[in-house]
C-alpha cells in the first residue's frame, strides 16, 4: 500500500492542525513528566548535602533452627544534620509470621500478643515492631557494638565515630537460607520526629569483615539495606529557626521575618522572659511528646541565628555569629550550623567554634560548617541568660568580589542542625549609605562650591 499527501489545501490545512496538536500534546506531556521528577526527588533532596541519608544495613551473622540472627547497622552519612534526644525510632513490617526471639542492645516498645507461644516466649510478637535504642548505663550482658546511646548519632561530617547506631536481634519462624529469607517491608525511621522515607530493602553484596588481629576477613551469610533520606518540608510546615542581620555602618537592625516559624494561637504557647513563670522550678523539664515552650518572640522560633557585620580591615573583614535558643524544654547537644556566603573559600580564622568547609560540588567553595568546641560550648542551653552561643569568624577579602553593597556581606543560606532558616526579604538588609562610597574630597569641593554660591547671592 502507497501514502501520499492531499492536494488538496482544505485537507493539507487539516492535517497540519492535527500535527501541530499532537506536537502540543507532546510537549505537554513531556513537561509534566519533567516537573513530576523533579517535584518528586526535590521533596528529600539537600542541594548542600545532596548524597546525605541514613543508611540501615541488616548483616544475617548465622542461620538457626526457625530463623537467623542479624546484626543491624544505622549510618548516618549526613555531614551537618543528626539524630538528636529521644533518639530514632525504627519500625517495619514482616513479610510473614515472624517474631523476635531476642534483642541485645535495643528493645522493642511492644512485646504484643504472644499467648500461642508456650514455654519461651518471644521478645516481641507484633507483625510491625518498633525499636528504640537502649540508654547508656545498660548492664553489660544487654549492650552491643555502638548501642546504648539513647538513640543520639552524631552527624557523619562533626564525628564520624558517633554516626553510627547497632543492636542484634534474633529473627524465629523465617526463612533459614538465603533464599528462603524473606525481607522486612515498610521501614520507618524516626529521628526524632518525621521527615524521614524509607525505600524498600535491596539484596546487597555480603559485608566483609576483619577479624580483630585483622590478619583473617570474614562476611555476613547475607546483607540487605534500606536507605532513608530527610525532608524538611515532610517534618515541619513550618521552619524551626531564621535569621537576622546587623552591620557596623549602618544602626538598623533587621530582625527574624515576623511569625517565621509560624505563631501559635493557643493562649500558653508562649511565656515573656521577664515573667514569673520563666523562673518557676521545673520549666526545663522536657514533655514526653516533646512539645516545645517557647520564649514570646515576634518570630516565635525556638533558634534565632544572627550574622552581624563587625569590622572592616584593608585585606580582611570580621563577623560576629550569635545563637539564640528560645525553647525552655530543649537544650542541643552537638549543634551544627551551615551557612553559605561567596566568602568562605578564603576563612582565615573561626574564634570559638570549630569549622569545616563542605564542598558538595568540588568547584564550588562558598558553604562552610560551623559547631561547638567538644566540652566548652558545643552544648547550647535552654532558653535563657545561658541560651546562647557565639563566635567571630576573619574572613580575607577577594578584591575582584568584596563588597558591601547589595547585602553581598550576608550569607545566602543558613541551616541549624539540618534545617534551612528563614532569612529576612532582601530589601530589608543593613544597606550601606551612599555617603560611604562617596570621596570626601569631592564631597568637600562640592560644599565649598554651594557656599560659593550661597556668597555669590546674598
Amino acid at each position: 500500500m502507497e501514502f501520499s499527501l492531499s492536494t488538496d489545501p482544505l485537507h493539507s490545512i487539516v492535517f497540519c492542525q492535527r500535527m501541530q496538536c499532537l506536537s502540543f500534546l507532546r510537549l505537554k506531556f513531556t513537561f509534566l513528566a519533567i516537573l513530576f521528577i523533579m517535584f518528586s526527588h526535590s521533596v528529600a533532596y539537600d542541594p548542600l548535602d545532596p548524597t546525605g541519608n541514613v543508611t540501615i544495613k541488616w548483616d544475617v551473622m548465622s542461620w538457626t533452627a526457625d530463623g537467623y540472627v542479624a546484626a543491624v547497622t544505622m549510618n548516618n552519612f549526613q555531614i551537618y544534620r543528626q539524630i538528636r534526644a529521644p533518639g530514632w525510632t525504627l519500625s517495619w513490617a514482616w513479610a510473614k509470621k515472624e517474631v523476635i526471639w531476642s534483642m541485645v542492645g535495643a528493645q522493642t516498645t511492644e512485646q504484643g500478643d504472644c499467648s500461642k507461644f508456650k514455654g519461651n516466649i518471644p521478645h516481641c510478637c507484633k507483625r510491625v515492631p518498633t525499636v528504640v535504642d537502649l540508654l547508656p548505663g545498660v548492664p553489660y550482658n544487654q549492650q552491643f557494638t555502638n548501642c546504648c546511646k539513647g538513640g543520639v548519632v552524631s552527624s557523619w561530617g562533626q564525628d564520624p565515630s558517633g554516626a553510627v547506631s547497632a543492636f542484634q536481634v534474633s529473627v524465629g519462624l523465617a526463612g533459614t537460607s538465603n533464599k528462603t529469607v524473606k525481607l522486612p517491608k515498610n521501614f520507618t525511621l524516626l529521628g526524632p520526629g518525621p521527615g524521614y522515607t524509607c525505600g524498600p530493602a535491596k539484596v546487597v553484596p555480603s559485608t566483609v569483615f576483619l577479624t580483630p588481629d585483622r590478619r583473617r576477613k570474614t562476611q555476613a551469610l547475607m546483607t540487605w539495606n534500606v536507605t532513608c533520606t530527610y525532608s524538611q518540608f515532610l517534618a515541619s510546615k513550618n521552619p524551626s529557626c531564621c535569621v537576622s542581620f546587623s552591620s557596623f555602618y549602618n544602626e538598623t537592625i533587621t530582625p527574624c521575618p515576623s511569625c517565621a516559624c509560624g505563631c501559635q494561637k493557643k493562649k500558653r504557647s508562649c511565656i515573656m522572659s521577664d515573667s514569673k513563670a520563666a523562673h518557676q522550678r521545673g520549666i526545663n523539664t522536657p514533655k514526653k511528646d516533646n512539645t516545645p515552650l517557647l520564649q514570646c518572640t515576634h518570630h516565635m522560633c525556638p533558634i534565632r541565628v544572627h550574622w552581624h557585620v563587625k569590622l572592616n580591615y584593608r585585606d580582611y573583614w570580621r563577623v560576629k555569629i550569635a545563637i539564640t535558643n528560645f525553647n525552655y524544654r530543649m537544650n542541643y547537644t552537638e549543634w551544627t550550623l551551615v551557612a553559605q556566603h561567596p566568602n568562605l573559600n578564603n576563612v582565615t580564622q573561626v574564634f570559638s567554634f570549630d569549622y569545616k568547609p563542605l564542598v558538595p560540588y568540588e568547584s564550588i567553595n562558598d558553604t562552610g560548617m560551623f559547631y561547638g568546641m567538644k566540652y566548652y560550648n558545643d552544648l547550647l542551653m535552654e532558653a535563657g541568660p545561658q541560651g546562647n552561643v557565639q563566635s567571630e569568624l576573619l574572613l580575607q577579602k577577594n578584591k575582584d568580589t568584596f563588597t558591601f553593597k547589595q547585602g553581598w556581606a550576608f550569607p545566602h543560606k543558613v541551616y541549624f542542625n539540618g534545617d534551612e532558616c528563614m532569612l529576612p526579604p532582601p530589601d530589608t538588609y543593613p544597606f550601606l549609605p551612599n555617603s560611604a562610597t562617596a570621596n570626601p574630597v569631592t564631597f568637600f569641593k562640592m560644599a565649598a562650591s554651594v557656599l560659593l554660591v550661597i556668597l555669590a547671592i546674598c
